[in-house]
Formats: C-alpha cells, structure tokens, sequence
C-alpha cells in the first residue's frame, strides 16, 4: 500500500461502489428463508399453535368487553358482571402468558436460524478461493455475518410469526362484525381497495430504499474495515482530516438514504392510522343513524343495532390497528429481504473448482515441479503470465528475481494451487496439477509470505498451525533447529506469549521467525518463501541463513525476494519482467551474463554501500 492507495480506494467507495442487485424480492425468496427453519420444526409447531391462540385471544378480549356492556350491565345485573370481570381477568392472564410463549418461542428460532446460518457462511468462505478474497471487500463480508443475517433473525422471529398474530386478529374480528352487523362490515371492506392501494404506492418505493440502506452500509463496514487496516499508512502520511472527511462524505450519504426511507415511512403508517379513524367517524354516522332512526337496512331491532355498535367500536382496534403494525413489519420485512439476497447470493456463489472430477490425493511428493508454457490472467482478457516454462526438480531451490508486478508471485500461488493457469500445463512429479487434489496438495507444501498473519493466541499456538498434530516439544524442536528457541524464551510468557490481533505484540522479526518455525515444524516437500526475509533485519537475517540453509535442504524450494543475497546460492534463478522469464541460471552463470540480473545485482550492491 502506498500514500495513493487509501484515498483512492475511500473515493471510490464514496462514489457509490455499489452492489447489484441479485434478485427481486418475491415469494421464492421468502420460502428459501422459511426454509430455513425446516430443522426446528417443533419449536415452529409450538409457535404456530401459539400464534393462533394470541390472534384469537386479542379479539376475544374487546368481545367479551361488549357482550358485558349489552348483557348484564345494561340490565343492572351486579352478579352476572361480576362473573364477566372474573372471565374477563381470566383471559387477559392467559393473553400475558402465551403473549411469553410466544415470544421466547420466537426468539429461540431465531437464535438458532442465525447460528445455523452463520455456521454455513463461514464453512462457505472457507472454501471460497483466493479470486473471491482478491474481489470482495473484507467490509461485504463481514456485512453477511452481522447485518445481513440479523436481518434474516428479525424476519424469522418477527415478521413472520408478528404478521400472522396480527392478521389472525384481523380475520378474527372481521368474523365477528359480519355476524352482528352485515352492512357496517361493508363499509369496512369498502376501505381494503383504498389500503391496497396506499400500499402498493408505498411497497416499490420502501423496497428500493431499504435496499439501498443496505448496500451504503455496506459500504460503510467495507471502508471501516479498510480504514483500520491501513492505520500505520493514514497516520504515517497524514491522511487523517482527509480519510476523516471521505467517510464522513459516506455515512452522510448512508445517513441520507436512511432519512428518505423514513420520509416514505412517515407518510404511509399516518396513512394507514388515518384511515383508522375515518373509520370510526363512518361508523358513528352510519351506525349511529341506523340506531337513532331505525333504518331497516341490515335487519334487528334497534337493541340488537345497539349491541352490534358496540361490538363494532371494540373489534374496531383488533381490526384496524393491525395494519399498522402489519406496515411496520413490512418494512422489516424488506430489511430481512434484502440482506437473505446478499446471504443467499454469496452461498449460492460456487466456489472456483480447482480440482478435476477424478482428482486424487497425492502420495507423498518428490517434488519435481514443471511449466509448461504456462499463462494466466485475473482478469479476463489480461494476462499476467505469457509461455513460462520451466522445470524444478527434487531438492533444488529456484529463486524468482524481478521488479514489482513481474510474476514473481503468480508463479507461487499456481504452485499453492490457489490458482489454476489459463493455458499451459502445471505439472507436479508428473502429474497435471488438475488432477491432484489442492487440499492434498497444500498439506505437502510450507508457505511463508512476507506479510505473514498470526492469529489470536500463544505463539506455540501459531507455530503449531504448521502441525496439528504435534506436541509442545515438537514445536521446540522445530525453534531449535532454526536457532531462534532463546528468542522465544526471551519473550515474557516464552512459547505462550499471547502474540495478539494480528501479531501486534510482536515485532515484524518475530513475527517472521514463528512463521519461519511454523514452516520448518511443517516438514513440508515443496517450501515458498515469498519476501520472507523482507522483514527481517540484517542481523536476524544472518542468523537465521544457516538455519533456512537446512530448512531448504532436500525440499523444492522457490524463494523470491527483491534482497538479492538471499538468492545467491539458488540452484536455478528465473529473472522476470512483464510476466516473462527473460533470463535463467544460476547466480554466477547471470552475473557473467551481463544481463538484467547483473543489473539488479549492481543495483543492490550500490543501495548497501550508501
């Protein structure tokens, strides 16, 4: 990363680095995430019984309330409104209690739908290869495991089981005003094209916004991420008011796409409550004129209009006021719609088949390694690689020598098989590297890389990565060997120094030299040391040339560096330029050559005199 990187990476996400979408919300999309829940199906069948209950329950309750005002109220009976309050306190406890049920029911699947879900994105990312890491930003990925799957939580727990209590309520209460009072029901159903109407209006518009808060936040998380692993760049060229800024340019941004969401909320659950009342205001005249007047229309007598005005006026909440909790759930709804779109995008995504269908694992390997008129391209049409040939045989070491962006680099990680080369054939021991499964592979082959990651623990923990397998005096055999087990000892915990995020309590020589161990307590047949010494300093690089000297000794080893000194005793030295091998030998045989080789060497040789 140089000064350039950082600010032009924030710029590029500030100008709407933006991801497309994968899919229409629909009903498919929908069952996918019902699917989701097929492995709990009896905490689903508890919570689809307690579903119905509650949608029942709420209704009953404005009910009863009516039938005590029409019965036993209105006729002056103490007793019998006694026996009602009593009915009456009996169901509002069994509403709390399945009102718990439910809730805890709901919390519990979706607790275990996010584990589920979160477990199979992980073990999916596992298996992603290098292209997909190389595309996508840490912050999208890290966006699928925490907003993205909390959103499919809310949709599970909530949404779900929240609209089918509320819309149970409503078809419960819309039941019971068509018994009393036929007409007046009419006018309620006169309102449902006005409703539909409101929320169609009112659906495309939420759906494409909430989308669009997802995607800026995504953006946000990606240039978070970004931002905390560039720090020692930002700092160390000043960048910080301007990075500052160009985030602030992004959450404004994100923070504009929430107001306008909100602004289209704004408006339509008033619309939804307006609608409510104008309601209540039909019914007073309406059901008001048909009691003061008689009026014929509907049938009964003038008490029964009047029982039925009641019953009216209390299942009018159960009726109505759903809808705006059915509105609120829609907008979480599209929430959990549009980040199931992004989880189920990248699980559906399959990972690169870098195996052919009869691949094997392989014996253990000799370690003779051969291109042949080998090319490969990232990008499509953009080769980086152009006819490289060459062969390895068992025990050599070969060192790749070039400037930045030669190819250096490409040709390990098509060793590593974390690629597989455009045209051409890659050969190991014989063998087309198609047909030699990569997890085979990989457990022959030590990398070292020159910014190399340790991961949270001990450093006997890192070092042990190499092995799993092996014992704690396996790991000191392996520090021994290389001569660096006093280093070790000599931090405060030794061996279990916590090593921290990243390395951090380590220096960058200590870091080189676990991952050195790590790869020495490998015993792997083919080693890549890719600038593993670029950290190191002088010192501890002589220390440890004796000890990489047996580290290399019967292993195929490719080495690149741009420190020419850790090259010179390289069996073969492949000099590459714009993907090219432009010379080969050895480092004598290239000196003598006058080439590019002697150059760089002159070059090197004149940067350690000054």
């Amino acid at each position: 990363m140089n000064q350039a990187t950082t600010p032009k990476t924030l710029t590029h996400v500030v100008r709407g680095d933006r991801e497309a979408d994968k899919r229409p919300l629909d009903m498919a999309l929908v069952r996918r995430v019902l699917g989701l829940t097929r492995p709990h199906r009896r905490t689903r069948g508890w919570l689809f019984l307690m579903v119905a209950i509650r949608a029942i329950q709420m209704p009953a309750m404005g009910w009863v309330m009516a039938a005590a005002i029409n019965g036993p109220i209105t006729r002056g009976d103490s007793a019998g409104t006694l026996r009602v309050a009593v009915w009456f306190a009996i169901l509002a406890a069994s509403t709390a209690a399945v009102f718990h049920v439910r809730m805890r029911l709901g919390l519990e699947l979706g607790e275990a739908v996010v584990y589920e879900l979160r477990s199979r994105i992980f073990e999916h990312l596992q298996r992603m290869p290098m292209r997909f890491y190389n595309q996508t930003k840490l912050g999208r990925i890290i966006s699928r495991m925490t907003s993205d799957a909390e959103a499919i939580r809310a949709g599970v727990q909530d949404v779900l089981f929240v609209s089918l209590v509320q819309g149970g309520q409503m078809l419960f209460a819309a039941a019971v005003m068509l018994y009393y009072d036929w007409v007046l029901f009419l006018v309620v159903l006169a309102m449902a094209p006005v409703l539909l109407l409101i929320s169609n209006y009112f659906r495309h518009r939420l759906s494409q916004a909430w989308r669009n808060i997802q995607e800026s936040f995504s953006r946000v998380t990606a240039t978070l991420a970004e931002s905390v692993t560039g720090i020692r760049v930002t700092q160390g060229f000043v960048r910080e008011d301007v990075n500052a800024e160009m985030f602030h340019d992004l959450v404004a941004d994100h923070a504009g796409y929430n107001l306008r969401a909100d602004k289209l909320v704004g408006v339509f659950l008033p619309l939804i409550e307006l609608n409510n009342q104008l309601f209540i205001a039909v019914l007073l005249v309406l059901g008001g004129y048909k009691v003061l007047v008689g009026l014929p229309i509907g049938g009964g007598s003038a008490q029964e209009q009047f029982a039925a005005m009641w019953v009216f006026f209390f299942m009018v909440p159960s009726f109505f006021g759903p809808l705006t909790m059915i509105g609120r759930m829609y907008n979480m709804a599209l929430t959990a719609m549009a980040g199931a779109e992004r989880v189920f995008a990248l699980l559906d995504s399959e990972p690169e088949q870098l195996d052919d269908a009869d691949a094997v694992d392989p014996p253990q390997i000799r370690g003779r390694v051969e291109f042949n008129d080998v090319g490969f391209e990232y990008v499509k049409d953009t080769p980086v690689l152009h006819g490289v040939s060459f062969v390895a045989e068992p025990g050599q070491t070969v060192a790749l020598v070039g400037h930045t962006g030669s190819g250096k680099s490409t040709i390990t990680s098509l060793i590593a098989k974390f690629y597989l080369p455009t045209r051409g054939r890659l050969l190991i021991d014989g063998t087309d590297i198609r047909k030699i499964r990569g997890r085979g592979l990989t457990r022959q082959i030590g990398i070292v890389l020159q910014q190399n990651f340790l991961f949270t623990g001990s450093v006997m923990d890192n070092i042990r990565i190499g092995h799993g397998g092996a014992t704690d005096e396996d790991v000191y055999a392996a520090a021994r060997k290389l001569d660096c087990l006093d280093l070790f000892e000599s931090l405060p915990q030794g061996l279990h120094t916590q090593v921290g995020e990243r390395g951090g309590n380590l220096s960058l020589g200590q870091r080189q030299l676990v991952c050195f161990t790590r790869a020495m307590l490998a015993d792997p047949r083919i080693l890549i040391l890719d600038e593993a010494t670029s950290s190191v300093d002088t010192m501890t690089e002589a220390r440890i040339q004796k000890a990489l000297a047996k580290l290399l000794r019967g292993r195929t080893s490719f080495v690149v560096a741009h420190r020419l000194s850790t090259v010179r005793h390289a069996d073969l030295v492949l000099v590459l330029d714009q993907g090219q091998i432009i010379e080969r030998g050895t480092h004598n045989e290239l000196l003598a050559h006058g080439g590019s080789y002697a150059n760089l060497y002159r070059q090197f040789i004149h940067a350690s005199e000054a």
